[in-house]
């Protein structure tokens, strides 16, 4: 037979015609319509807290289990003895909620129909299933841009559980956050360990090196059983708390077989810095070379004090009379080098723009420069006549 009883309370008020005419229709309908969308609201917040609170005792349900059979297995009685009687505690405070489940459901049963829940319509919208591409499926670019969002939104988490030294911590801290257990959280934490080996900072590169394996052997354990890694956090570190030795073992090894690769992989970026800032370098010191193949910095090095002094003040005055007090051989010497390396300009101090006043400098500058070789020339000439 079929239950006809659903009908007999349906709330369809909010378009009655039969209302007094010194009433304002419009506004009436307006009201009842919003006082039943506070209804609404208030049950589906309602059923949201209890589906939350239920949700938050399963959680602890299923961790003190786990604490119970560890303890068991270690033989520690009063522990066990505890976790019993939280178990116990946990599975009444489970009961209640689901309680209260039952009743927000019947309660949501007994709710008469209304104009939005009498009928829907057949086509609400179209819905097309999104396919997400695989690792193996994706090309360097996109697995950069995956990898870019994800680290921008978790940076500050995955640092986080890269500082956690206890292993009861961290199995928390990834129980609350789950969407750290993937190959990104991995990746960034295998790049923090070669910048912090760089940075010298070689104790927290350690601390870092051995949450990055336990993130990797969740990945390993979760491929092994073709599990979604998140599922494997809880079987992986009751495994390490019970510290088997051939676990342990393989373990360790891997933590030490990662931080030489680390510390390898940390030199080859070490040895390239310096490769580079030497080229560098090199590079800016062939762009100060002069005309005649020397540099300026070398050949400025040898002046004699009073002569580095001259081109320090840049006096050509001051230049003239140092040259006349030089012998004529070291005169002729050092200036020739200054020339070479571009620390001496002949005609340097021409005006390029072509106007009067710039031409006028360019031609006393020239003046002077003709005036500091004619002097060497000079002292050259007066020299060869002595010798004579």
């Amino acid at each position: 037979m079929v239950d006809y009883s659903k009908w007999d309370h349906i709330d369809v008020s909010d378009d009655e015609d039969d209302t007094h005419p010194n009433i304002d229709t419009p506004s009436l309908f307006r009201w009842r319509h919003q006082a039943r969308v506070e209804r609404e609201e208030e049950q589906k917040k309602e059923r949201k807290d209890v589906e939350k609170g239920t949700e938050k005792v399963q959680n602890a349900l299923e961790d003190t289990r786990h604490l119970l059979e560890d303890l068991s297995t270690k033989g520690d009685k009063e522990g066990a003895k505890k976790a019993g009687a939280k178990l116990k505690q946990l599975e009444e405070e489970e009961k209640k909620w689901r309680e209260k489940e039952a009743e927000i459901e019947k309660k949501e049963k007994q709710t008469p129909w209304n104009v939005d829940t009498l009928s829907k319509p057949g086509f609400e919208k179209t819905i097309i299933n999104s396919y997400e591409k695989t690792e193996e499926e994706m090309t360097e670019e996109e697995k950069e841009d995956k990898m870019d969002k994800f680290v921008k939104k978790n940076e500050k988490l995955i640092k986080q559980f890269g500082m956690y030294k206890k292993y009861p911590d961290a199995q928390q801290f990834l129980v609350d956050h789950p969407n750290l257990v993937c190959e990104e959280t991995a990746n960034y934490l295998a790049i923090w360990c070669i910048n912090l080996e760089v940075e010298e900072k070689h104790g927290l590169m350690e601390q870092v090196a051995h949450q990055t394996i336990i993130m990797q052997y969740l990945l390993e354990l979760a491929k092994s059983l073709d599990r979604d890694p998140r599922s494997c956090v809880r079987p992986f570190f009751t495994k390490m708390e019970k510290a088997e030795k051939q676990y342990q073992d393989a373990f360790d090894d891997e933590l030490n077989s990662f931080k030489e690769r680390v510390r390898g992989r940390a030199k080859v970026r070490i040895d390239k810095a310096y490769r580079e800032a030497e080229e560098e370098m090199e590079a800016e010191r062939l762009a100060r070379i002069g005309p005649g193949g020397l540099d300026p910095a070398d050949v400025f090095e040898t002046l004699p004090k009073e002569l580095q002094d001259c081109f320090e003040s840049k006096s050509v005055g001051q230049l003239q009379a140092c040259i006349a007090n030089m012998k004529p051989e070291d005169a002729t010497y050092h200036m020739k080098r200054c020339v070479d390396s571009g620390l001496w300009v002949p005609g340097g101090g021409e005006d390029k723009e072509g106007d009067e006043d710039g031409a006028s400098a360019g031609a006393a500058a020239e003046e002077e420069e003709e005036e500091v070789y004619e002097e060497i020339d000079k002292q050259t000439s007066t020299n060869l006549d002595d010798v004579d």
